[in-house]
Protein backbone atom coordinates (compact mmCIF):
# COMPACT_ATOMS: atom_id res chain seq x y z
CA UNK A 1 0.00 0.00 0.00
CA UNK A 2 2.21 2.93 -1.04
CA UNK A 3 0.91 6.63 -1.28
CA UNK A 4 2.06 10.33 -1.53
CA UNK A 5 0.76 11.29 1.73
CA UNK A 6 0.39 9.15 4.95
CA UNK A 7 -1.59 11.01 7.84
CA UNK A 8 -2.23 8.89 11.21
CA UNK A 9 -4.58 10.34 13.47
CA UNK A 10 -8.18 11.76 11.99
CA UNK A 11 -8.45 14.35 14.71
CA UNK A 12 -8.44 17.96 13.86
CA UNK A 13 -5.22 18.49 12.40
CA UNK A 14 -5.18 15.19 10.44
CA UNK A 15 -8.72 16.06 8.72
CA UNK A 16 -7.23 19.52 8.07
CA UNK A 17 -4.42 17.90 6.49
CA UNK A 18 -6.36 16.12 4.63
CA UNK A 19 -9.47 18.77 3.36
CA UNK A 20 -6.71 21.34 2.31
CA UNK A 21 -4.57 18.54 0.39
CA UNK A 22 -7.71 17.54 -1.44
CA UNK A 23 -8.56 20.80 -1.87
CA UNK A 24 -5.25 22.26 -3.34
CA UNK A 25 -3.72 19.04 -4.73
CA UNK A 26 -6.40 16.44 -5.28
CA UNK A 27 -4.21 14.26 -7.58
CA UNK A 28 -2.20 13.27 -4.34
CA UNK A 29 -2.98 9.70 -3.01
CA UNK A 30 -3.68 9.91 0.87
CA UNK A 31 -4.17 7.33 3.31
CA UNK A 32 -5.67 8.33 7.21
CA UNK A 33 -4.90 5.48 9.74
CA UNK A 34 -7.15 6.36 12.85
CA UNK A 35 -6.75 3.82 16.11
CA UNK A 36 -10.87 4.15 16.50
CA UNK A 37 -13.93 4.03 14.86
CA UNK A 38 -15.81 6.19 12.36
CA UNK A 39 -18.33 9.00 13.35
CA UNK A 40 -21.21 7.27 13.57
CA UNK A 41 -19.81 4.45 15.59
CA UNK A 42 -18.22 6.55 18.14
CA UNK A 43 -20.55 5.56 21.28
CA UNK A 44 -19.87 5.44 24.82
CA UNK A 45 -21.47 3.06 26.62
CA UNK A 46 -22.59 4.55 29.56
CA UNK A 47 -25.79 5.88 29.78
CA UNK A 48 -26.14 6.19 33.56
CA UNK A 49 -28.51 3.44 33.76
CA UNK A 50 -27.34 0.22 33.11
CA UNK A 51 -23.96 1.34 32.68
CA UNK A 52 -22.96 4.46 35.08
CA UNK A 53 -18.92 4.42 34.67
CA UNK A 54 -16.18 4.02 32.51
CA UNK A 55 -15.81 0.16 31.35
CA UNK A 56 -12.29 0.50 29.98
CA UNK A 57 -13.37 0.14 26.41
CA UNK A 58 -10.71 -0.46 23.61
CA UNK A 59 -10.28 1.86 22.20
CA UNK A 60 -11.91 4.25 24.31
CA UNK A 61 -15.30 5.72 21.67
CA UNK A 62 -14.78 9.53 23.53
CA UNK A 63 -10.88 9.92 22.75
CA UNK A 64 -10.60 7.82 19.72
CA UNK A 65 -11.94 7.76 16.14
CA UNK A 66 -13.01 10.26 13.56
CA UNK A 67 -13.19 13.67 14.65
CA UNK A 68 -10.23 12.54 17.58
CA UNK A 69 -10.66 13.92 21.10
CA UNK A 70 -12.20 17.20 20.46
CA UNK A 71 -15.86 15.34 18.40
CA UNK A 72 -17.63 14.96 21.65
CA UNK A 73 -16.01 18.18 23.24
CA UNK A 74 -18.37 21.01 23.31
CA UNK A 75 -16.87 22.66 19.94
CA UNK A 76 -15.14 25.96 20.85
CA UNK A 77 -12.74 27.37 18.63
CA UNK A 78 -10.46 29.78 20.61
CA UNK A 79 -9.18 32.26 17.67
CA UNK A 80 -6.24 33.32 19.97
CA UNK A 81 -2.29 33.14 20.29
CA UNK A 82 -2.79 33.96 24.42
CA UNK A 83 -3.70 30.49 25.28
CA UNK A 84 -3.71 27.03 23.18
CA UNK A 85 -0.72 26.89 22.21
CA UNK A 86 2.42 27.59 20.80
CA UNK A 87 1.85 27.29 17.21
CA UNK A 88 3.01 30.86 16.64
CA UNK A 89 6.40 30.48 17.66
CA UNK A 90 6.91 28.34 14.44
CA UNK A 91 4.82 29.73 11.87
CA UNK A 92 4.88 33.48 13.19
CA UNK A 93 1.46 35.62 14.94
CA UNK A 94 -0.01 37.12 12.27
CA UNK A 95 0.15 33.66 10.24
CA UNK A 96 -1.21 31.28 13.59
CA UNK A 97 -4.23 33.96 13.86
CA UNK A 98 -4.86 33.55 9.83
CA UNK A 99 -4.85 29.93 10.14
CA UNK A 100 -7.06 29.46 12.76
CA UNK A 101 -9.66 31.74 11.08
CA UNK A 102 -9.87 30.20 7.88
CA UNK A 103 -10.75 27.06 9.50
CA UNK A 104 -13.59 28.88 11.48
CA UNK A 105 -14.62 29.36 7.66
CA UNK A 106 -14.32 26.27 6.82
CA UNK A 107 -16.24 25.21 10.14
CA UNK A 108 -19.36 27.79 9.08
CA UNK A 109 -19.26 26.50 5.79
CA UNK A 110 -19.94 22.57 6.84
CA UNK A 111 -22.32 23.07 9.06
CA UNK A 112 -21.83 25.76 11.99
CA UNK A 113 -23.13 28.90 10.25
CA UNK A 114 -25.40 30.37 12.74
CA UNK A 115 -23.38 30.10 15.40
CA UNK A 116 -21.99 32.78 17.17
CA UNK A 117 -18.54 34.28 17.70
CA UNK A 118 -17.86 35.76 21.34
CA UNK A 119 -15.13 38.26 22.04
CA UNK A 120 -13.65 38.49 26.08
CA UNK A 121 -13.01 42.25 24.62
CA UNK A 122 -14.86 43.59 27.49
CA UNK A 123 -13.17 46.36 29.65
CA UNK A 124 -15.71 45.87 32.49
CA UNK A 125 -15.46 42.55 33.15
CA UNK A 126 -11.43 42.61 32.17
CA UNK A 127 -11.59 45.63 34.89
CA UNK A 128 -13.73 43.47 37.28
CA UNK A 129 -11.29 40.54 37.23
CA UNK A 130 -8.39 42.91 37.55
CA UNK A 131 -9.64 44.24 41.06
CA UNK A 132 -9.85 41.01 42.20
CA UNK A 133 -6.52 39.69 40.76
CA UNK A 134 -7.86 37.79 38.26
CA UNK A 135 -6.63 38.19 34.90
CA UNK A 136 -8.44 37.51 31.56
CA UNK A 137 -7.40 36.75 28.27
CA UNK A 138 -8.28 37.70 25.35
CA UNK A 139 -9.78 35.69 22.38
CA UNK A 140 -12.55 35.70 19.97
CA UNK A 141 -14.48 32.08 20.59
CA UNK A 142 -16.67 30.24 18.52
CA UNK A 143 -18.76 28.07 19.77
CA UNK A 144 -20.30 24.92 18.14
CA UNK A 145 -21.78 22.80 20.74
CA UNK A 146 -21.12 19.07 21.16
CA UNK A 147 -24.13 18.87 19.06
CA UNK A 148 -23.07 21.00 15.96
CA UNK A 149 -19.78 20.01 16.22
CA UNK A 150 -20.94 16.82 15.34
CA UNK A 151 -22.40 17.55 12.26
CA UNK A 152 -19.67 19.77 10.70
CA UNK A 153 -17.74 16.64 11.71
CA UNK A 154 -20.37 14.43 9.68
CA UNK A 155 -19.99 16.97 6.77
CA UNK A 156 -16.19 17.11 6.05
CA UNK A 157 -16.13 13.44 6.28
CA UNK A 158 -18.76 12.73 3.27
CA UNK A 159 -15.98 15.37 1.85
CA UNK A 160 -13.53 13.84 2.44
CA UNK A 161 -14.58 9.80 2.22
CA UNK A 162 -14.54 9.80 -1.50
CA UNK A 163 -10.98 11.50 -2.17
CA UNK A 164 -8.86 9.85 0.77
CA UNK A 165 -8.58 6.44 2.30
CA UNK A 166 -9.76 6.45 5.58
CA UNK A 167 -8.22 3.18 7.94
CA UNK A 168 -10.01 2.77 11.05
CA UNK A 169 -9.70 0.73 13.70
CA UNK A 170 -6.01 0.80 12.45
CA UNK A 171 -4.19 1.76 14.83
CA UNK A 172 -0.19 2.58 14.28
CA UNK A 173 2.69 0.41 15.57
CA UNK A 174 5.70 1.49 14.62
CA UNK A 175 6.85 4.68 11.96
CA UNK A 176 10.08 3.85 10.33
CA UNK A 177 11.88 5.42 7.85
CA UNK A 178 12.09 3.35 3.92
CA UNK A 179 13.78 3.86 0.67
CA UNK A 180 11.65 6.25 -0.56
CA UNK A 181 9.83 7.71 2.25
CA UNK A 182 8.40 6.19 5.26
CA UNK A 183 6.33 2.99 6.35
CA UNK A 184 4.11 2.62 9.13
CA UNK A 185 3.51 -0.50 10.80
CA UNK A 186 -0.05 -0.89 11.99
CA UNK A 187 -1.09 -3.34 15.40
CA UNK A 188 -2.39 -5.83 12.95
CA UNK A 189 0.63 -5.97 11.06
CA UNK A 190 -0.41 -4.75 7.95
CA UNK A 191 2.36 -1.82 6.41
CA UNK A 192 1.78 1.37 4.55
CA UNK A 193 4.07 3.51 2.88
CA UNK A 194 4.21 7.07 1.97
CA UNK A 195 6.50 9.62 -0.04
CA UNK A 196 5.52 11.77 3.35
CA UNK A 197 4.03 11.18 6.43
CA UNK A 198 2.33 13.25 9.02
CA UNK A 199 2.09 12.51 12.48
CA UNK A 200 -1.55 13.80 14.14
CA UNK A 201 -1.87 11.25 16.54
CA UNK A 202 -3.55 13.75 19.62
CA UNK A 203 -3.42 14.01 23.27
CA UNK A 204 -3.91 10.22 23.88
CA UNK A 205 -1.26 9.55 21.43
CA UNK A 206 1.40 11.33 23.75
CA UNK A 207 3.08 7.75 24.50
CA UNK A 208 2.87 6.20 21.44
CA UNK A 209 4.61 9.15 20.45
CA UNK A 210 7.55 9.74 22.50
CA UNK A 211 8.61 5.90 21.51
CA UNK A 212 8.16 6.93 17.73
CA UNK A 213 11.02 10.04 18.39
CA UNK A 214 12.80 7.65 20.44
CA UNK A 215 12.80 4.98 17.50
CA UNK A 216 13.99 7.94 15.06
CA UNK A 217 15.77 9.64 17.65
CA UNK A 218 14.20 13.14 17.40
CA UNK A 219 14.68 15.39 19.72
CA UNK A 220 12.62 16.29 22.17
CA UNK A 221 11.99 18.14 25.26
CA UNK A 222 10.22 18.19 28.42
CA UNK A 223 6.57 19.45 28.50
CA UNK A 224 4.12 20.03 31.21
CA UNK A 225 1.49 18.70 32.71
CA UNK A 226 -1.86 20.30 34.26
CA UNK A 227 -3.39 19.24 37.09
CA UNK A 228 -6.75 19.66 39.16
CA UNK A 229 -10.44 19.45 39.48
CA UNK A 230 -13.82 20.16 37.34
CA UNK A 231 -16.00 22.52 39.13
CA UNK A 232 -19.82 22.39 38.63
CA UNK A 233 -22.15 25.10 40.01
CA UNK A 234 -25.46 26.59 39.21
CA UNK A 235 -25.13 28.66 35.54
CA UNK A 236 -26.87 31.31 37.31
CA UNK A 237 -23.87 31.95 39.56
CA UNK A 238 -21.59 32.70 36.18
CA UNK A 239 -24.18 33.75 33.72
CA UNK A 240 -23.12 37.26 33.09
CA UNK A 241 -19.90 36.04 31.89
CA UNK A 242 -20.64 33.14 29.88
CA UNK A 243 -23.94 35.01 28.67
CA UNK A 244 -21.21 37.84 26.94
CA UNK A 245 -18.20 35.81 26.96
CA UNK A 246 -19.00 31.96 26.83
CA UNK A 247 -15.65 31.18 26.75
CA UNK A 248 -14.02 33.05 29.86
CA UNK A 249 -10.39 32.27 30.02
CA UNK A 250 -8.54 33.26 33.56
CA UNK A 251 -5.43 33.46 35.05
CA UNK A 252 -4.85 33.56 38.86
CA UNK A 253 -1.17 34.12 40.68
CA UNK A 254 -1.58 32.75 44.06
CA UNK A 255 -0.29 34.32 46.92
CA UNK A 256 0.50 31.67 49.24
CA UNK A 257 3.27 29.90 46.78
CA UNK A 258 3.14 31.83 43.18
CA UNK A 259 1.59 29.18 41.29
CA UNK A 260 -0.66 30.44 38.17
CA UNK A 261 -4.12 28.54 38.45
CA UNK A 262 -6.37 29.08 35.07
CA UNK A 263 -9.85 28.47 34.09
CA UNK A 264 -10.50 25.45 31.28
CA UNK A 265 -12.76 24.06 29.19
CA UNK A 266 -16.04 26.30 30.50
CA UNK A 267 -19.04 24.69 29.79
CA UNK A 268 -22.25 26.92 30.01
CA UNK A 269 -25.26 24.69 31.00
CA UNK A 270 -23.55 22.11 30.53
CA UNK A 271 -22.49 18.41 31.68
CA UNK A 272 -19.44 16.97 33.43
CA UNK A 273 -18.32 13.88 31.43
CA UNK A 274 -15.87 10.70 31.75
CA UNK A 275 -12.44 10.69 29.56
CA UNK A 276 -10.39 7.92 29.43
CA UNK A 277 -6.94 8.39 28.70
CA UNK A 278 -4.62 4.95 28.25
CA UNK A 279 -6.65 3.35 30.78
CA UNK A 280 -7.04 5.97 33.33
CA UNK A 281 -10.44 7.48 34.07
CA UNK A 282 -10.20 11.09 34.25
CA UNK A 283 -12.70 14.28 34.02
CA UNK A 284 -13.82 16.44 30.97
CA UNK A 285 -16.89 18.63 30.30
CA UNK A 286 -19.34 19.02 26.98
CA UNK A 287 -22.50 21.96 26.24
CA UNK A 288 -24.77 21.99 23.44
CA UNK A 289 -25.98 24.16 21.77
CA UNK A 290 -29.55 23.01 21.37
CA UNK A 291 -31.05 24.16 24.33
CA UNK A 292 -33.25 20.71 24.85
CA UNK A 293 -29.92 19.42 25.78
CA UNK A 294 -28.72 21.87 28.14
CA UNK A 295 -28.59 21.50 32.08
CA UNK A 296 -29.41 24.09 34.79
CA UNK A 297 -25.13 23.99 35.82
CA UNK A 298 -22.02 25.84 34.43
CA UNK A 299 -18.66 23.41 34.80
CA UNK A 300 -15.11 24.25 34.22
CA UNK A 301 -12.02 22.93 34.95
CA UNK A 302 -9.62 24.89 37.47
CA UNK A 303 -6.02 23.39 36.27
CA UNK A 304 -2.27 24.23 38.05
CA UNK A 305 0.34 23.52 35.67
CA UNK A 306 3.40 21.39 36.46
CA UNK A 307 7.07 21.84 34.78
CA UNK A 308 9.47 19.59 36.09
CA UNK A 309 13.52 20.05 35.63
CA UNK A 310 16.24 17.73 35.61
CA UNK A 311 16.27 15.24 36.89
CA UNK A 312 12.44 14.18 36.42
CA UNK A 313 11.43 14.54 33.17
CA UNK A 314 8.16 12.09 33.35
CA UNK A 315 5.70 15.15 33.85
CA UNK A 316 2.68 12.71 32.60
CA UNK A 317 3.81 9.77 34.41
CA UNK A 318 3.29 12.15 37.66
CA UNK A 319 -0.12 13.26 36.25
CA UNK A 320 -0.83 9.64 35.80
CA UNK A 321 -0.08 8.47 39.60
CA UNK A 322 -2.34 10.99 40.71
CA UNK A 323 -5.24 10.05 38.24
CA UNK A 324 -4.61 6.37 39.26
CA UNK A 325 -4.73 7.50 42.90
CA UNK A 326 -8.29 8.54 42.10
CA UNK A 327 -9.19 5.73 40.36
CA UNK A 328 -7.88 3.43 43.22
CA UNK A 329 -9.92 5.52 45.71
CA UNK A 330 -13.23 6.43 43.72
CA UNK A 331 -13.06 3.22 40.97
CA UNK A 332 -13.10 6.53 38.88
CA UNK A 333 -13.84 9.95 39.08
CA UNK A 334 -14.17 11.64 42.58
CA UNK A 335 -16.56 13.92 43.85
CA UNK A 336 -16.42 16.25 46.28
CA UNK A 337 -18.60 19.27 47.83
CA UNK A 338 -16.18 22.35 47.82
CA UNK A 339 -17.75 23.14 52.21
CA UNK A 340 -16.88 19.20 52.93
CA UNK A 341 -13.31 19.99 51.23
CA UNK A 342 -12.75 23.20 53.02
CA UNK A 343 -13.89 21.50 56.69
CA UNK A 344 -11.65 18.46 55.86
CA UNK A 345 -14.06 15.87 55.25
CA UNK A 346 -15.22 13.40 53.03
CA UNK A 347 -18.34 13.81 50.78
CA UNK A 348 -20.73 10.91 51.11
CA UNK A 349 -23.58 10.13 48.78
CA UNK A 350 -26.48 11.82 51.51
CA UNK A 351 -24.14 15.29 51.31
CA UNK A 352 -24.23 14.83 47.48
CA UNK A 353 -27.87 14.01 47.47
CA UNK A 354 -28.80 16.92 49.65
CA UNK A 355 -26.92 19.79 47.86
CA UNK A 356 -28.55 22.46 45.83
CA UNK A 357 -26.30 21.66 42.79
CA UNK A 358 -27.23 18.20 41.35
CA UNK A 359 -24.57 16.49 39.64
CA UNK A 360 -24.29 15.88 36.08
CA UNK A 361 -22.03 13.03 36.29
CA UNK A 362 -22.53 9.65 38.36
CA UNK A 363 -19.17 9.80 40.54
CA UNK A 364 -17.82 8.70 43.92
CA UNK A 365 -18.39 10.85 46.68
CA UNK A 366 -15.03 11.34 48.59
CA UNK A 367 -12.16 13.66 49.42
CA UNK A 368 -9.92 15.29 46.62
CA UNK A 369 -7.25 16.00 49.47
CA UNK A 370 -6.32 12.22 49.62
CA UNK A 371 -5.43 12.43 45.82
CA UNK A 372 -4.16 15.75 44.83
CA UNK A 373 -0.99 17.00 45.91
CA UNK A 374 -1.68 20.13 48.55
CA UNK A 375 0.40 22.84 46.42
CA UNK A 376 -2.18 21.97 43.49
CA UNK A 377 -5.34 21.64 45.93
CA UNK A 378 -4.11 24.62 48.03
CA UNK A 379 -4.05 27.03 44.42
CA UNK A 380 -7.63 25.43 43.57
CA UNK A 381 -9.22 26.59 46.92
CA UNK A 382 -7.47 30.05 46.46
CA UNK A 383 -8.48 30.38 43.11
CA UNK A 384 -12.16 29.53 43.88
CA UNK A 385 -12.38 32.31 46.73
CA UNK A 386 -10.65 34.99 43.82
CA UNK A 387 -13.68 34.03 41.62
CA UNK A 388 -16.49 34.15 44.16
CA UNK A 389 -15.19 37.93 43.94
CA UNK A 390 -16.18 38.15 40.21
CA UNK A 391 -18.83 35.32 39.99
CA UNK A 392 -20.23 35.59 43.72
CA UNK A 393 -21.30 32.00 44.75
CA UNK A 394 -18.81 30.02 43.11
CA UNK A 395 -17.20 29.75 47.02
CA UNK A 396 -20.91 28.30 47.97
CA UNK A 397 -21.08 25.11 49.94
CA UNK A 398 -22.50 22.98 47.41
CA UNK A 399 -20.41 23.69 44.62
CA UNK A 400 -19.42 20.45 43.64
CA UNK A 401 -15.96 19.13 42.48
CA UNK A 402 -14.89 16.35 40.06
CA UNK A 403 -11.21 15.00 40.56
CA UNK A 404 -8.93 14.46 39.16
CA UNK A 405 -8.73 16.49 35.32
CA UNK A 406 -5.91 15.97 33.84
CA UNK A 407 -4.03 17.32 30.56
CA UNK A 408 -1.24 15.81 29.63
CA UNK A 409 1.00 16.86 26.91
CA UNK A 410 3.20 15.11 24.41
CA UNK A 411 7.30 16.08 25.19
CA UNK A 412 7.61 18.95 23.09
CA UNK A 413 9.09 17.82 19.33
CA UNK A 414 11.74 19.14 17.60
CA UNK A 415 10.46 21.19 14.71
CA UNK A 416 10.98 23.52 12.06
CA UNK A 417 8.95 26.41 11.07
CA UNK A 418 7.24 23.45 8.81
CA UNK A 419 6.52 21.56 11.73
CA UNK A 420 8.94 19.04 9.94
CA UNK A 421 11.14 16.93 12.04
CA UNK A 422 15.02 16.29 11.53
CA UNK A 423 13.78 13.59 8.67
CA UNK A 424 12.50 15.55 5.52
CA UNK A 425 9.01 14.64 4.84
CA UNK A 426 8.01 13.54 8.45
CA UNK A 427 5.59 15.87 9.92
CA UNK A 428 4.31 16.29 13.45
CA UNK A 429 1.06 18.26 13.98
CA UNK A 430 -1.66 18.79 16.44
CA UNK A 431 -1.78 17.87 20.30
CA UNK A 432 0.92 15.37 20.04
CA UNK A 433 3.44 17.69 18.84
CA UNK A 434 3.29 19.09 22.18
CA UNK A 435 2.43 22.78 20.51
CA UNK A 436 -1.03 22.68 20.23
CA UNK A 437 -3.34 21.98 23.17
CA UNK A 438 -6.51 23.09 21.30
CA UNK A 439 -9.02 22.55 18.11
CA UNK A 440 -8.10 25.16 17.10
CA UNK A 441 -4.45 25.59 17.13
CA UNK A 442 -4.71 21.54 15.91
CA UNK A 443 -6.60 22.48 13.03
CA UNK A 444 -4.54 25.08 11.92
CA UNK A 445 -1.07 23.13 12.13
CA UNK A 446 -2.67 20.63 9.95
CA UNK A 447 -3.70 23.40 7.00
CA UNK A 448 -0.35 24.81 7.50
CA UNK A 449 2.25 21.65 6.71
CA UNK A 450 -0.65 20.61 3.90
CA UNK A 451 -0.03 23.77 1.88
CA UNK A 452 3.76 22.79 2.76
CA UNK A 453 3.02 19.73 0.63
CA UNK A 454 1.41 21.09 -1.83
CA UNK A 455 3.53 22.80 -2.93
CA UNK A 456 6.54 20.26 -2.56
CA UNK A 457 4.95 17.30 -3.10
Amino acid sequence: MKYDVLIIGAGPGGIFSAYELMKLRPELKVAVLETGNPLHKRNCPIDGKKIKSCIGCKPCSIMNGFGGAGAFSDGKYNITNQFGGTLYEYIGKQEALDLMHYVDQINLAYGGEGTKLYSTANTAIKKQCLQSGLHLLDASVRHLGTDVNYIVLENLYNLLKDKVEFHFNTPAAKVEKAENGYRVITEKGDTFEGEKCIISAGRSGSKWMETVCKDLKIPTKSNRVDIGVRVELPAAVFSHLTDELYESKIVYRTEKYGDLVRTFCMNPKGAVVNENTNGIVTVNGHSYEDPAKQTNNTNFALLVAKHFSEPFKDSNGYGESIARLSNMLGGGVIVQRFGDLIRGRRSTPDRIRESFTTPTLMATPGDLSLVIPKRILDGIIEMIYALDQVAPGTANDDTLLYGVEVKFYNMEVSLDENLQTIHPGLFVIGDCSGITHSLSHASASGVHVARYLSENA
